[in-house]
């Protein structure tokens, strides 16, 4: 379904600190199906969960293009807390997924790789823009206002960030 560009600019509502989580998985060896089609339709499950528990801490995500073999999400969580929650949870999706995964890893010969990465963002350590987009990323997660309430430049919205 498309979505319409904001007309104008616009910036990331965000206040405080951000919690970005990257992740990702990259198919090695394409006939090796069996090891890397679970981890492929892990995410999705995962997501899904997510996406359906306004509690889970999750404020948006963001599929980004790359090679045929590569899958990465950006996520934007409420509080590394409620990541690492997620994380840990035996009763979700994820951490059944993940032990398959080692289990599965362990005899795959590196058939499929994965990573991850978590960034907390100290307040007034990010700004953003978005001109004639959809709301993308941290706007998506956290919703956009008028770029003037923060600064039209770049360094103006930083600034502002840090004497908030």
């Amino acid at each position: 379904m498309p979505v319409e560009p904001i007309p104008g600019r616009v910036t990331a509502a965000a206040e405080g600190d951000v919690v970005v989580f990257l992740i990702g998985m990259r198919i090695n060896r394409w006939r090796a199906v069996r090891h890397w089609l679970p981890a492929l339709r892990a995410m999705p499950r995962m997501i899904k969960e997510l996406s359906r528990d306004g509690n889970s801490g999750l404020l948006g995500y963001q599929l980004l293009a790359g090679s045929p073999r590569d899958r990465t999400v950006v996520q934007y969580w409420e509080s590394r807390e409620k990541l690492l929650a997620y994380a840990s949870d035996r009763n979700k999706e994820h951490r059944p997924a993940w032990t398959a995964f080692n289990r599965q890893a362990r005899s795959s010969e590196g058939a499929v790789g994965i990573w991850h990465e978590t960034y907390i963002v100290p307040a007034g350590s990010y700004e953003s823009i978005y001109s004639g987009m959809p709301v993308q990323g941290l706007g998506k997660a956290h919703g956009v206002e008028p770029v003037a309430r923060r600064g039209e430049r770049a360094a103006e919205r930083l600034e502002a960030a840090r004497s908030a």
